[in-house]
């Protein structure tokens, strides 16, 4: 189908197609937090129509494969090609300068129009406001679902996010909508600390050091329940500075890329082991999304989920490097390109 879009966010995992974090044949266009109107369908689409309101999800599902009949759909075998280049069917939707052009994630949002598949779209209600509901099509979803959903925090539990950018504070979100007594916000940028209290950290901290001594104090000793990490990138040293913030059958989730080379991380296997520490990893919030993605918008109508307050500033898809520039300089939670 054709989508004209309205909002696409500004989400730092299209900058690690640039540094290399993530791999896909380019040129492609980038972009994969978006959400639009349906203008057109090709032949055999019968999910949407013209004029439905659409929210587009990272990690497209196709309801039928193991990993989506078992509740898993954001491992789907799609998920296989959405740094691939083409279309899900091999044809490529965009071309400029005599050549094919790749659609990050079979989307592209970074283009007023798109073409997608029917597996990467959710239709939404009429009247959502749809510059918001872009949002939940990867980065509220996956810092949401981190916690809440892999991290699995309970009413009462103590949790470390360590990294507040666009994923980490939806994390502090997720950890208060389930309940979590103590959220510790972890993040060396003062900025970002205070914003984090806004979303619902109880605590914040610029180091690990200053993490460690407060969780101890707040838990008697027992440290924290879980820790996500939503950094910029994933390094393997993040691991023991992770687990050394969780107590007995504390869980560690790594949400955040890492570099496609790294093959170790520092940790002890005694403490895994006789503390029963855990360690899981965490695409797309461990999220359903054509659940999920419902379930946020009506957090978002109730007022229990915060997305106006996500995006600190909005640009014009011309003013896109300046936008990952203030990224990059802490300034933004959310920037969103309006169309």
């Amino acid at each position: 189908m054709l989508v004209k879009l309205t909002a696409s966010g500004l989400c730092h995992s299209d900058h690690h197609l640039v540094t290399g974090d993530l791999q896909m044949p380019l040129p492609a266009v980038g972009g994969h937090e978006g959400a639009g109107v349906v203008v057109d369908i090709g032949p055999g689409v019968t999910e949407v129509a013209e004029g439905d309101p659409v929210v587009l999800s990272f990690i497209p599902s196709c309801g039928r494969c193991t990993a989506c009949a078992r509740g898993m759909s954001n491992l789907c075998e799609l998920g296989a090609n959405i740094l691939k280049g083409p279309q899900l069917d091999g044809t490529y939707r965009f071309h400029a300068r005599g050549q094919d052009l790749g659609q990050v994630c079979v989307l592209g949002t970074f283009s007023e129009y798109t073409v997608v598949p029917t597996a990467s779209v959710i239709e939404v209600d009429q009247g959502i406001a749809l510059d918001k509901a872009a949002l939940v099509g990867c980065g509220v979803t996956t810092g949401y679902g981190s916690a809440v959903r892999t991290g699995e925090t309970r009413d009462g539990d103590t949790v470390v996010v360590m990294g507040v950018g666009g994923v980490g504070i939806n994390a502090i979100q997720g950890a208060r909508i389930a309940g979590a007594r103590n959220i510790v916000a972890l993040d060396p940028v003062e900025y970002k600390r205070s914003r984090a209290m806004e979303f619902g950290a109880t605590h914040v901290v610029a180091t690990v050091e200053e993490a460690n001594g407060l969780v101890t104090e707040l838990t008697r000793g027992q440290k924290a329940n879980v820790c996500i990490v939503t950094t910029d990138v994933a390094e393997g040293a993040y691991v023991a500075q992770a687990l050394s913030l969780v107590g007995k059958r504390g869980r560690v989730v790594i949400t955040a890329v890492p570099h496609p080379t790294d093959t170790t991380v520092n940790m002890s296997l005694s403490d895994l082991l006789f503390y029963e520490k855990q360690l899981c990893g965490s695409v797309f919030g461990s999220s359903n999304p054509r659940h999920d993605i419902y379930r946020l918008l009506d957090l978002y109508s109730t007022g229990q989920l915060k997305l106006d307050e996500l995006i600190t500033r909005e640009y014009t898809l011309e003013d896109i490097n300046q936008g990952y520039d203030d990224m990059f300089s802490g300034v933004n939670l959310r920037g969103l390109i309006r169309y």
